[in-house]
């Protein structure tokens, strides 16, 4: 298996429906983005300048969208880092399985829309970065 590296995770252009009494953004499964969602949440009521998520999925495959405001993600592969800023509707990130991902800097009132290819597993989280980095080397 060939492990991922954070030039995997790649931004991605959602179509935009133009219309005078405001736009729209379709996300289809497997036509705009990788997969086919498996469990859709959102992060809201971040104070400003805070940091969530810090963790990878072994095979789980996230789709991240700042539904409102901004945030960027650093993604971390074991080698390399590269930090993304999401600050528009119709732009996600797609973050394979094994990246490490924290989600940071959230200005206040930011919505963080994420769609994951799998539901909830806790096995399939991997939370501490030396584990990550232990499992990363195989």
């Amino acid at each position: 298996m060939n492990k991922p590296s954070v030039f995997d995770c790649s931004i991605i252009h959602l179509p935009r429906i133009h219309d005078r009494a405001g736009n729209i953004t379709v996300i289809e499964n497997k036509i705009h983005i990788p997969f086919a969602p498996a469990r859709i949440f959102y992060l809201y009521d971040i104070p400003g300048g805070e940091s969530r998520g810090a963790h990878a999925h072994k095979q789980c495959h996230q789709f991240l969208i700042a539904a409102s405001g901004c945030f960027e993600v650093l993604l971390d592969d074991g080698k390399a880092q590269r930090q993304v800023l999401l600050n528009r509707p119709y732009t996600g990130l797609h973050i394979p399985p094994m990246i490490w991902a924290s989600e940071i800097n959230f200005s206040s009132g930011s919505v963080c829309l994420v769609l994951a290819s799998e539901k909830y597993s806790a096995v399939d989280y991997i939370r501490e970065y030396e584990e990550y980095l232990e499992l990363s080397r195989l």
